[in-house]
C-alpha cells in the first residue's frame, strides 16, 4: 500500500480488542492505514471482520524481542511505511499483593514495560525514515494517579510507563519523533462483559460523566498526539476519564 501525503501509517499493538480495537477504528476513520498486531489469530481475524478498513493483521508477541522485530518489518512492509506506533499491548491480572509470586511479576512487566520498550525499539529506523514519527503509549489512571486492590503490579507497570516516555521524549527529539501516553479511566472493553449490571452503575456513578468511557475516546487521544497539530507536543500525558480523577471525594461527585 502507498502512502499519500494526506495519510498516515499506523501500528496499534493490543489491536484485536478493547481499547487498541477503539484506537485502530479512529485511525481507520480518519483516514490512515492501519495495521493492528496482537498474539491470537482468532481474535485478530475477528478484528479485521469488525473492522474491513484495516490495512492489515500481524501476529505477535510483544514480550518477546525478536517478534517485535519482524513485527515492525512487517508493518512497514505492508503499509509502505510507520508513521505512528500506538504501544497499546498490555494485560491487567488481579491479585493480591501477598500473593503475587515471581511470575505473575514477571509476565505484568513484560507485556506492559518491556513489551513497550520492545516494541518502540523494533520500529524506530521506521518512525525515523517518516520525517514526523509518533509514539502512542497507552497507560493508564492506575498507578501514576490512583489505585486499586489488586492492581499493584498493573500500577507499577503503567507508573514505569511514564518514566519512559518523558526520558524516550527527549532522546527521540532529534529524530523528529513524539513520545506521549494516555491515561484512560474506566472504559467500556470486552474485560468488563461478565460485571453485571449493578456493578457496571456503581462504576458509572464514580464518574461525573456518569458514563463508562468509549474504546473510541482514547483512539480519538491517540489521533491527536499522532496529528500535525501535536508536533511541538512530546513528553506529556493525556488524562481520559470523564472527570474521575477530579474529585477529592466520592461525595463530591455532582448528582444527575
Amino acid at each position: 500500500m502507498k502512502q499519500t501525503s494526506d495519510s498516515m501509517n499506523v501500528l496499534v499493538t493490543g489491536g484485536s480488542q478493547g481499547i487498541g480495537l477503539g484506537i485502530a477504528e479512529v485511525f481507520a476513520a480518519a483516514g490512515a492505514q492501519v495495521a493492528i498486531a496482537g498474539r491470537n489469530p482468532a481474535k485478530l481475524e475477528k478484528a479485521r471482520a469488525r473492522l474491513a478498513e484495516l490495512g492489515a493483521t500481524i501476529v505477535a508477541d510483544v514480550a518477546d524481542r525478536r517478534s517485535c522485530t519482524r513485527m515492525a518489518a512487517e508493518a512497514e512492509e505492508l503499509l509502505g511505511g510507520l508513521d505512528v506506533l500506538c504501544a497499546n499491548a498490555g494485560i491487567y491480572p488481579e491479585q493480591t499483593l501477598e500473593q503475587i509470586t515471581p511470575a505473575e511479576l514477571n509476565d505484568v512487566f513484560a507485556t506492559n514495560v518491556h513489551g513497550m520498550i520492545f516494541s518502540v525499539q523494533a520500529c524506530l529506523d521506521a518512525l525515523t525514515r517518516s520525517g514526523r514519527g509518533r509514539i502512542v503509549v497507552t497507560s493508564s489512571i492506575t498507578g501514576p494517579t490512583t489505585g486499586f486492590p489488586g492492581l499493584s503490579h498493573y500500577g507499577a507497570s503503567k507508573a514505569a510507563q511514564l518514566g519512559f516516555v518523558r526520558s524516550a521524549a527527549l532522546e527521540l527529539a532529534a529524530r523528529k519523533i513524539t513520545v506521549n501516553a494516555i491515561l484512560p479511566g474506566s472504559i467500556r472493553t470486552e474485560g468488563l462483559d461478565g460485571l453485571g449490571t449493578d456493578t457496571i452503575a456503581r462504576m458509572e456513578s464514580c464518574i461525573p460523566q456518569r458514563r463508562l468511557g468509549a474504546t473510541t475516546d482514547i483512539g480519538h487521544a491517540a489521533l491527536y498526539f499522532a496529528s500535525e497539530g501535536a508536533g511541538f507536543v512530546t513528553g506529556q500525558t493525556l488524562t481520559v476519564d470523564g472527570g474521575q480523577t477530579l474529585p477529592e471525594v466520592p461525595e463530591a461527585v455532582v448528582s444527575a
